[in-house]
């Protein structure tokens, strides 16, 4: 099948090498000259394990190209909309304008029976305003929702082993189209049996943000745990250990520390609250308010850990920070935890020195004033207080007795509960984490 990818970013450009890997003839169309160039010669702009091998391998097959041109989706069947949804300036609500205007611009090569498939995470509404734009402007066209459940770092096998398939599909004929359009597009993944939702638009486009927000909940319960725990003296990780034995509840994402970051969640939660207002169902959503400032708080408390273990003052102290993307195996610092804490720590007069595997040239665009270093080693040199702040296993992995060669004071403050605690009090390390009792 002929397929056309709009919108060549992280979300994107997965999608069309995933496509091209299960054995179609995919273009992907970016209006951004340099994202196009550097993917055309199998460069990948972003960090993602996995996805340069799977982007080389199927531009050599010949079923994968770019464009900035969106003549070059003409002749495509089904046209995947893969835009980003950022959050307004100074509002909660999502920017639709890059979802909209990669629509308006497929209508000029869009032919009757052509079939679009929104991916993008959207406000309830979107998709069905969506259709009728594209009815109204060629009649016969059908427009689906199939909305993405990318985990950074996972984006590969989240693409081509997901878990869930869901279509938000229209009623009727075109339902049926649509749904026998989507089902080839994915036969491979169909035919392995992996679940699939079919549904109406507005379900469809509530699923990922449903999804997030039941996660960042889960998070935010934990860090909320946390406070508390700290407050009373008990053990947040052993707390998380016992009633994640519970098969209601589950460990996964019950791991508490700095709280979440990155591009979706945060964005999401707020969206989504901005969206239950405007459809006078604000109550019901009231709560991802305090999730969020839950999340916020856990960025303080960082800090005002840090300063508790240098005596008091940050003032003139060497802070190592270990990490700067928002989550490990990625090099996406969008609303990153760890180089918020970086930069509230310099503010209040630290030397901090920040190191990240594959996120310190995208921190040094944005955080120029931070000052960065290649290894940890090197920014831990004659440091106060080490701070792990993204849980790489480049961190999770190093010798506590070697690495307390090069600092000046044996402290270490585990911002994701990911490291050998005994391990590292064995060696001599006066150890902290958020929620449990000095080490």
């Amino acid at each position: 099948m002929k397929i056309s990818v709009i919108g060549c970013g992280y979300l994107g450009a997965v999608h069309a090498a995933s496509m091209a890997e299960l054995g179609h003839e995919v273009v992907g169309v970016d209006v951004d000259e340099r994202k196009i160039d550097s993917l055309s010669k199998g460069a990948t702009p972003f960090h993602e394990p996995g996805f340069e091998e799977l982007l080389e391998r199927t531009l050599a097959t010949g079923r994968l190209r770019f464009s900035t041109d969106f003549e070059a989706a003409r002749g495509s069947k089904v046209h995947f909309v893969c835009v980003g949804t950022p959050q307004k300036r100074g509002e909660y609500a999502a920017d639709l304008r890059y979802v909209e205007g990669a629509t308006e611009s497929l209508l000029g090569v869009l032919e009757p029976g052509d079939l679009v498939v929104g991916k993008s995470t959207v406000p309830v509404g979107t998709a069905a305003r969506l259709a009728t734009l594209v009815d109204e402007k060629v009649p016969g066209a059908i427009l689906a929702w199939n909305p993405e459940f990318l985990r950074e770092g996972f984006a590969v096998q989240d693409t081509l082993h997901p878990d869930r398939l869901v279509y938000g599909l229209p009623a009727g004929e075109d339902g049926e189209v649509a749904r026998r359009l989507l089902d080839e597009v994915y036969a491979v993944i169909v035919e392995r049996g992996t679940p699939k939702v079919e549904t109406d638009y507005a379900t469809a486009e509530m699923v990922k943000t449903a999804a997030n927000s039941f996660l960042a909940t889960k998070i935010s319960f934990i860090n909320a745990m946390a406070e508390l725990c700290e407050a009373t003296g008990a053990d947040v990780k052993l707390l998380a250990d016992a009633i994640g034995y519970d098969d209601r509840i589950g460990r996964k994402f019950l791991n508490a520390g700095l709280g979440f970051g990155g591009g979706c969640l945060p964005k999401d939660i707020r969206a989504f609250m901005a969206r239950a207002g405007e459809l006078g169902a604000d109550q019901a959503l009231t709560f991802l308010r305090e999730v969020d400032n839950i999340n916020m708080r856990r960025r303080i408390r960082m800090v005002e850990l840090a300063r508790e273990v240098c005596g008091g003052s940050l003032l003139g102290k060497r802070i190592a920070v270990l990490g700067a993307a928002f989550k490990p195996d990625s090099d996406d610092i969008r609303d990153s935890p760890a180089l918020n804490v970086a930069a509230q720590l310099q503010l209040q007069g630290a030397v901090v020195r920040v190191t990240d595997p594959a996120a310190v040239e995208n921190s040094r665009r944005q955080w120029p004033q931070l000052d960065y270093a290649e290894t940890p080693e090197e920014a831990a040199e004659r440091a106060d207080a080490v701070l792990v702040l993204t849980e790489w296993r480049e961190y999770r992995d190093l010798d506590p007795a070697i690495f307390g060669k090069v600092v000046a004071q044996k402290r270490v403050l585990d911002g994701r509960n990911a490291l050998d605690r005994e391990a590292w009090t064995a060696a001599g390390w006066q150890y902290r984490a958020l929620g449990r009792r000095a080490g």
